[in-house]
């Protein structure tokens, strides 16, 4: 076995066993750390594939701020975990399917690339061409479309954010300035007259 399946096997080893801690830790403060090992061996992945631009991303945005922002949005949060634990085995079935689903999918993808099946009409990247040189040229002319179907589908996920989150009246302390200039003083001030008690 060369060094490079060894530390492939071992990373996958690391990213396998990291994404399932995140599903299935009780802390979710854990499950966070546990997406960081994922994100970060993943981006050792990507390293072995040569493409260091995509290592770096994920090590610079993922890791280094989306999840730290998680990370401290849970820690923030009064999280109700034995709420959170109720529903948990219903769900077991049906991410089954979707993880054996998953397991197929990649078997047919690296099972063809590996023996040959897929014709790949990839243009590689010369010697005077870096890797985001490349992955640019790439994504803004063979891969255009789907690459603005996936900001679409980002703009609408956080409208739909917005939305859900805006859905309740929330009660705020604005006040209406055409409402105040039509107020009378008999209107908002009462004055109580109260006997005086007289103690021996």
């Amino acid at each position: 076995m060369e060094f490079k399946t060894f530390v492939f096997y071992f990373l996958s080893a690391i990213l396998v066993f990291a994404a399932l801690r995140v599903i299935t830790s009780r802390n979710p403060v854990h499950a966070a750390l546990f997406l960081v090992l994922a994100f970060f061996t993943a981006s050792g992945v990507w390293l072995l594939l040569q493409a260091e631009f995509l290592a770096m991303a994920l090590v610079l945005v993922y890791v280094g701020a989306v999840m730290v922002l998680f990370l401290f949005v849970v820690m923030m949060l009064d999280i109700n975990l034995d709420r959170l634990r109720e529903g948990f085995w219903g769900y077991l079935p049906m991410g089954a399917i979707i993880a054996l689903l998953m397991v197929g999918e990649m078997g047919l993808v690296l099972g063809g690339n590996y023996l040959g099946l897929f014709e790949s009409s990839v243009r590689q990247a010369g010697a005077d061409e870096s890797n985001v040189q490349a992955i640019g040229r790439l994504m803004f002319t063979e891969y255009v479309y789907p690459f603005e179907l996936a900001s679409v589908i980002l703009l609408v996920g956080i409208v739909a954010a917005v939305a859900l989150t805006q859905r309740e009246k929330r009660k705020n302390k604005s006040v209406n300035p055409s409402q105040q200039v039509f107020v009378k003083a008999r209107d908002r001030v009462r004055v109580l007259q109260m006997p005086a008690e007289k103690r021996d």
